[in-house]
């Protein structure tokens, strides 16, 4: 009877063990596949510009290139997003393009962007119907098709361009996140116990922005982006000056009101995409922030662990989210921008949402779990990354592909 026991036991062991194999290889977290690239512009091959300080500048010719060296990604990737930095005077502007290799065969050049400062339609916009069977452009970020081959280095190429003018663009950088697609970002984070509450940064409602002009999608909900950002470059000193303000939005509405946070309204102007007709195009948003003598990028973080290191070194972040967030005042959303900008005692995660009736209300905390669902969960980690030269970044996650 003992015997028989043992045996029935033994037995049982070799049944359950592959299924709780199962249960632990299903719980284990998946790290997501991310990593971040900038271009050293001093290399690289270029035709009609001048490459001089790390900056490129049209030399002659009314259009030049930039080709980057190939960059490879440390494994295979289905998504790319690219960032720049660049001053496009009046009747200038850039494109910005990207070619991906893997599986022994090269990908066309899909157009990243073509961008200029100015509110000139044909040069601030996305592109779209570039999909082919390798894949396509979603606005602002490339998406390998499902049925492709594995996609494992790529190439940037950076053009620039200029009409009735000799003043020129300058580019001063450029680089590209890379990630691997998961179902669901599932990686909760013990907090790393950092404490900080960021309140330079100053709090814009986006709602109060409801009904502003309609040619760059009107406010309110439409413009949490350009909100966001706005708190950000307000934090850095970076905004508008009073006489940019003055010569946009003007100081009065037409309905004689005077113009609440005139700096999110002229960033409104400064990031709207014409083919996207919307303001919440992701690089755009960083390009602005590099007109205004700022770094500025788009990657993806893990974790909130990681989002801490920023907090730590006084960097605080724009974030995309994507679901139902308890606290956040529409309840869920399909795509909303925020800002964190510090945590709490307990880790949950402080921001100034531009998502309420206004400013005084923009300063919030909302759990930390509740947080990472819908911004890993909902955008992969999306966030903007913009600081000032001489502010350094935090050091990245050792044993990690470098994402920032």
């Amino acid at each position: 009877m003992r015997r028989s026991f043992s045996v029935l036991l033994a037995v049982l062991a070799i049944l359950i063990a592959p299924l709780a194999t199962s249960a632990l290889a299903k719980s284990a977290p998946v790290i997501p596949s991310v990593s971040f690239a900038r271009f050293a512009l001093s290399g690289g091959t270029v035709s009609g510009l001048s490459n001089s300080g790390g900056t490129l500048t049209l030399s002659g010719a009314d259009d030049g290139t930039w080709l980057s060296p190939s960059q490879t990604v440390p494994f295979a990737f289905d998504e790319l997003v690219a960032s720049w930095n660049a001053t496009t005077p009046t009747d200038t502007w850039i494109t910005i393009e990207m070619s991906a290799t893997g599986s022994g065969r090269t990908t066309k050049w899909y157009t990243m962007g073509i961008w200029t400062s100015d509110p000139v339609p044909a040069h601030r916009t996305s592109v779209s119907g570039q999909g082919d069977t390798d894949g396509f452009v979603a606005i602002d970020t490339f998406v390998r098709s499902k049925k492709a081959l594995p996609l494992t280095s790529y190439q940037l190429r950076v053009g620039l361009h200029r009409t009735a003018t000799t003043a020129t663009p300058t580019v001063r950088f450029i680089g590209a996140m890379t990630s691997a697609t998961v179902d669901k970002y599932d990686i909760p984070s013990a907090s790393t116990g950092v404490v900080r509450d960021i309140t330079a940064v100053p709090a814009y409602s986006q709602e109060i922005h409801a009904g502003e002009f309609p040619e760059y999608d009107g406010g309110g909900e439409a413009w949490c982006s350009p909100t966001s950002t706005s708190m950000i470059l307000g934090y850095w000193g970076a905004g508008p000056t009073a006489a940019e303000l003055a010569s946009f939005p003007g100081p009065t509405k037409p309905d004689g009101t005077p113009y609440v946070d005139p700096q999110v309204d002229f960033a409104a102007r400064g990031v709207y995409d014409w083919n996207y007709q919307g303001a919440g195009n992701w690089p755009f948003n960083a390009a602005y922030a590099g007109t205004r003598g700022l770094n500025a990028f788009v990657t993806r973080l893990r974790s909130l662990a990681e989002a801490e290191r920023f907090i730590a070194a006084g960097i605080p972040l724009v974030a995309s989210i994507n679901g139902k967030l308890p606290g956040f005042f529409f309840g869920k959303t399909s795509g909303h921008l925020l800002t964190i900008v510090g945590f709490t005692a307990t880790g949950d995660v402080i921001s100034n949402d531009p998502a309420v009736p206004d400013d005084s209300q923009v300063h919030k905390v909302y759990g930390r779990a509740d947080f990472e669902n819908v911004w890993l969960g909902g955008s992969g980690g999306i966030v903007y990354v913009i600081y000032p030269s001489g502010t350094a970044l935090p050091p990245n996650v050792a044993g990690l592909p470098a994402n920032w």
